[in-house]
């Protein structure tokens, strides 16, 4: 963008979904009941698996994490925009935007490196049945967990900070319902290269390396599948990757149809509407996939619950 009306700012605007006044009602309920069930569900994995013994193993470690992280992930953008619109304003501060734009990057770091590490965890349990106790140990799960806590913090703060150097222009329009980080720098006015490369290089390496590991992860639990006897030993093996492939799919799909689409005939608003899936339904969907298709978390919620 040309220098121009470069503008000390206090605020941005953030333009939702739609801007037709009818539609906001039917929004506000629609994403106030995704909120809800997100983070019922997902509450209800974390204390299912926390008052059930049986299953203190590594594989639902890794799931409450997912789940908490799921929570956190939702909360950084759907509150904001529901406040948004009960209150018929559209204006995030600067603090609020970098604060926003901090853990947006955070928790989606974190949720993409625990997917990756519950596919080395499926990998280990399938290839490798016997020692799956003894490489899967605590100090070995914690240790998985932190580095990908420490790393998404480390990625997220850097391309924070590098949006304080930015200068913006007096337009100040966000076509989105968050200050998703490619579209605030964008209204920058000031040489934005930097901020480009340190984006494109944290996605190759935050999303392109976990993901590599995932493709991996599952060629080699293919592999060990295929060289099983027996058809029933095949689908049991299977059985237990299918809700992580289920939430793998969805969420890598989403994003890749969001940022890819987005280079291409796609406008910024359907880009926002496109990333509701991986922002709100993917995490919305995530217990439901694993609680339906999990006898150990289903009996563990029927415990719970009391049923």
């Amino acid at each position: 963008m040309e220098p121009g009306n470069v503008t000390q700012i206090s605020e941005f605007l953030l333009l939702g979904l739609s801007e037709e006044p009818e539609l906001q009602s039917l929004l506000f309920g629609l994403f106030l009941s995704m909120y809800l069930i997100t983070v019922l569900g997902n509450l209800f994995i974390i204390l299912a698996v926390s008052s059930d013994s049986h299953l203190h193993v590594p594989m639902y470690f890794f799931l409450s994490n997912l789940s908490l992280v799921d929570i956190c992930f939702t909360s950084t953008t759907i509150p904001k925009m529901l406040l948004n619109i009960q209150t018929q304003s559209k204006a995030i501060t600067n603090a609020g935007c970098l604060t926003q734009m901090y853990f947006f990057l955070l928790f989606g770091g974190v949720d993409d490196f625990i997917l990756t590490v519950m596919a080395y965890d499926r990998y280990v349990a399938i290839c490798y049945p016997l020692h799956y106790m003894v490489i899967m140990n605590p100090h070995l799960c914690g240790l998985l967990v932190l580095v990908s806590w420490i790393i998404s913090i480390l990625n997220s703060l850097l391309e924070s900070l590098m949006v304080l150097d930015l200068s913006f222009c007096s337009d100040l329009q966000i076509p989105h319902f968050f200050c998703e980080p490619k579209q605030v720098v964008q209204l920058a006015c000031s040489d934005t290269f930097p901020n480009d490369i340190v984006m494109y290089f944290s996605a190759g390496l935050l999303a392109g390396g976990p993901l590599a590991g995932i493709f991996y992860s599952y060629a080699k639990i293919v592999s060990s599948i295929r060289a099983i006897p027996s058809a029933q030993g095949k689908y049991t093996a299977f059985s237990t990757c299918a809700s992580h492939l289920s939430v793998v799919s969805l969420f890598y799909g989403s994003i890749l149809g969001v940022y890819l689409g987005s280079s291409g005939a796609h406008s910024s608003r359907s880009s926002a509407t496109a990333s509701v899936m991986y922002t709100v339904v993917t995490p919305m969907l995530n217990p439901f996939i694993y609680s339906l298709r999990n006898k150990d978390i289903k009996r563990a919620l029927e415990r719970f619950l009391g049923t």
